[in-house]
């Protein structure tokens, strides 16, 4: 399917490695232009140079921490006058750690609440005047499953993802019809992060391997394995798209079936 995004601006946060670079990745090959941003600003001169192998349109990467208001204003802006607007918003964060009430201090429930609903407020912000202007402008938000079922120990990613939901089902009515909103709600997929936290398993002896790691992480999933980062940049490049251009408001999973409603 050809997604007619030639000619476009995409920007994409945390898109130096996993989910949002696999989004970045999806726009770029489609022909968007696209910007990516990250605190590690060796990860991301990487990450630019990845993409450019395989990009139809140009990349500009920006380093940026997305807890600070003035460097997502820098932000948005330095994509503004790289490519003379912006048509696409994908947000995406890195997840909190993985902690239990009794454990969470009240500043790690301050700096998740930064972290993964102010980021997506103050990027909006920033990015809405240019996104209304444009003639394709979406908003697409990486969230999570555990907006509808909690995951073990995930307490902060459980309980504060949820406000992300609720500006993305705002936001599409209030902007609509110049501009769409959406949410992606990632499963288990092979991100960095997952290989870490299986790693560390096999180390622990819990693992005889990592592939034994990844089959454990699927047991409950109807599709028999976790998901590659690709398939759900692939969901978002789509639902950026003229293809989905009734798609608003909708919250849609990408994790093999595992949720249940």
């Amino acid at each position: 399917m050809e997604l007619d995004l030639d000619d476009t601006t995409a920007l994409v946060t945390a898109s130096s490695s996993g989910l949002g670079f696999a989004s970045a990745q999806a726009l770029a090959e489609a022909g968007a232009n696209v910007t990516i941003c990250g605190r590690d600003a060796e990860r991301l001169e990487d990450a630019r140079e990845e993409l450019e192998e395989t990009a139809a349109g140009e990349v500009l990467a920006v380093e940026a921490d997305l807890t600070d208001p003035d460097h997502v204003s820098r932000l948005v802006s330095e994509t503004v006058e790289t490519f003379g607007g912006l048509d696409h918003l994908v947000t995406s964060a890195g997840g909190p750690p993985s902690t239990t009430f009794l454990e969470t201090s009240e500043q790690q429930w301050y700096q998740a609440y930064d972290l993964l609903v102010m980021s997506v407020v103050w990027t909006i912000e920033e990015a809405h005047p240019h996104l209304r202007d444009s003639e394709h402008g979406t908003i697409t938000c990486i969230t999570s499953r555990t907006v509808r079922e909690v995951a073990d120990g995930l307490l902060l990613s459980n309980s504060v993802r949820r406000g992300v939901i609720g500006l993305v089902k705002t936001v599409s009515r209030e902007f609509a019809p110049e501009v769409r909103a959406n949410a992606v709600l990632p499963g288990t997929i092979e991100t960095p992060r997952i290989e870490e936290l299986v790693d560390a398993r096999v180390e622990r002896g819990e693992y005889d391997d990592y592939e034994s790691g990844l089959g454990d992480l699927a047991d409950d999933i109807p599709m028999d394995r976790i998901g590659d980062p690709r398939e759900l940049g692939e969901v978002v490049a789509f639902l950026s798209s003229p293809q989905a251009s009734f798609v608003n408001g909708a919250e849609v999973p990408i994790d093999g079936g595992l949720l249940r409603s």
